[in-house]
């Protein structure tokens, strides 16, 4: 038999039974307490019963720090991850319970974050199925591992919007020259009127990464995690460990690249640029901004480099083997030859 008893404003009922944990709420209402007490202990005589304390004291919030706590810094891409998490904490879907988590709540965030709002742009569809993928593997893990009880995953259950389209993007006539232009350092940069720098770039670590990514094709993680240990400009090469798909990777140096490595400083981190993948991306939207250049991600650098690339390395078994492309298939997606170039080929 539960024992109800009032403690306050409020009615707090036990429930301590041979063979299940010991559980405790607390209601606004007597009745309410009497009617958990009655479904709880039905479940308990029915053998029936699931523990579902974890998920009603816990909120999606403290479910989501925990992960990025215990589980992002285990993975490659763990500091995004991390960072993303962040922003889905501010969101109004992190206040509810676990237990109060549905289908229709998170097909709201879906919506709510393709439409945008006052304090927030429009994302694309790519960009929330990458969101509901992470969330979704928050509630999988907390079920699977941290006790935390859900009759079903509410992700699993709501339509996913439509992916967006492989992105073709390559520098146009002059885009080159203009970016490495705005990523020139000055000595003295002035601030604007909200204090922000108006020109220059003060992160001298970004030129040479752009120019090295348009000559190697390597991601932007790979070239951040590169370690001096590791360059071997005499053979022209340089040795990447940490790999998307978890293989060691050999990528050849043009001569452009060689330079571009023996011109930089060394630091005592070991690391050949001791910057992080947030500071990389902002620096480079902005450089973008001042040189007018719009619709240009870092990473289209790297559809960049794999098309020129291809106009000297024909053997496609060859190409893969500097992108770290392993299939055909995933290599297309980043050869983008241009149209006038095939037309001259043909003759």
């Amino acid at each position: 038999m539960a024992g109800i008893w009032k403690r306050g404003n409020y009615w707090r009922v036990e429930i301590r039974r041979v063979g299940f944990p010991s559980l405790w709420s607390t209601f606004d209402t007597k009745a309410e307490a009497e009617a958990w007490a009655r479904r709880i202990e039905s479940e308990m005589d029915r053998g029936v019963f699931v523990d579902r304390t974890e998920a009603e004291r816990n909120t999606f919030e403290d479910l989501l720090r925990r992960y990025a706590e215990e589980v992002s810094p285990l993975k490659k891409g763990g500091a995004d991850e991390i960072l993303r998490i962040r922003k889905v904490c501010r969101d109004p879907i992190a206040q509810y319970k676990v237990a109060a988590l549905s289908g229709k709540v998170f097909a709201d965030y879906r919506d709510r974050r393709l439409k945008g709002d006052a304090k927030h742009r429009p994302v694309t569809g790519s960009t929330v199925n990458r969101e509901l993928t992470l969330l979704s593997h928050v509630l999988n893990v907390a079920r699977k591992e941290w006790g935390v009880h859900l009759d079903v995953n509410p992700v699993s259950i709501i339509r996913r919007p439509r992916e967006n389209r492989a992105r073709t993007r390559r520098l146009l006539a002059g885009e080159e020259q203009r970016i490495l232009a705005a990523l020139e350092t000055l000595e003295s940069i002035q601030r604007d009127a909200h204090g922000r720098f108006a020109d220059g770039c003060r992160n001298a670590l970004v030129r040479p990464i752009v120019m090295l990514a348009i000559e190697t094709a390597m991601r932007r993680g790979e070239i951040l995690s590169l370690r001096w240990t590791d360059v071997f400009l005499n053979e022209r090469f340089v040795r990447l460990h940490d790999t998307k798909n978890g293989e060691t990777r050999d990528v050849p140096l043009s001569t452009r690249a060689v330079e571009i490595l023996r011109n930089l400083p060394r630091h005592e981190s070991g690391l050949v640029f001791p910057t992080t993948g947030e500071a990389l991306k902002r620096v480079f939207m902005r450089a973008c901004k001042r040189a007018g250049i719009e619709d240009l991600h870092f990473h289209d650098l790297r559809h960049e480099a794999t098309s020129r690339i291809s106009e000297r390395l024909e053997n496609v078994l060859e190409l893969s083997s500097v992108t770290g492309h392993k299939t055909v298939q995933m290599l297309k997606r980043y050869y983008h030859p241009r149209a006038t170039d095939l037309a001259k080929k043909l003759g």
